[in-house]
């Protein structure tokens, strides 16, 4: 199973973003406190979570409440990884929970974190023009490479409100 995980979020918005995107993929979401909004707040709802009640999601009160509830294969998205988001194999053959863990907008996930585990540090590649890209839209594109290994489990490859064949109508 695939489990996004922000480390202390800002921004309401991008925590919006993601929720619809782990309601799309059927991605837990786990969130580490502090977080620098109210599940509940204004902005969260309008960033397209009225999808929340079929988000399946977790609060935890730090990254040690986390990390004691939470047993599988850890990685680590940062601006400082040398290794590319697609140099992993998520294909899951062992069956394992796979965290995919993002930090805080400000400053992404504390060095003490990821010193303890370099060889899941990893970067999406980009220009040196931009410190880093948006977490929602890294997020997405980590979680579609992810999917994209595991031959997108069971999600659905046709529209399935207007049909599969809407573009073949008259």
């Amino acid at each position: 199973m695939n489990n996004i995980v922000l480390f202390e979020p800002e921004i309401p918005q991008n925590t919006g973003n993601i929720m619809r995107t782990c309601v799309a993929t059927d991605t837990k979401l786990h969130l580490i406190k502090p977080l620098g909004f109210k599940i509940d707040d204004a902005h969260l709802k309008r960033s397209g979570v009225n999808y929340i009640d079929k988000l399946e999601y977790y609060v935890y009160e730090n990254w040690e409440d986390f990390k004691s509830k939470n047993q599988g294969v850890y990685y680590y998205f940062t601006r400082y990884g040398h290794k590319p988001h697609t140099s992993f194999d998520y294909s899951n053959k062992n069956n394992d929970e796979l965290y995919f863990i993002f930090g805080k907008e400000s400053t992404g996930i504390p060095k003490e974190i990821l010193k303890n585990d370099l060889d899941h540090c990893m970067r999406i590649p980009m220009t040196d023009k931009v410190r880093a890209l948006n977490v929602s839209n890294s997020v997405a594109i980590v979680i579609y490479e992810a999917l994209r290994q595991q031959d997108y489990n069971d999600l659905l490859r046709d529209e399935p409100h207007k049909g599969a064949d809407y573009l073949e109508r008259d």
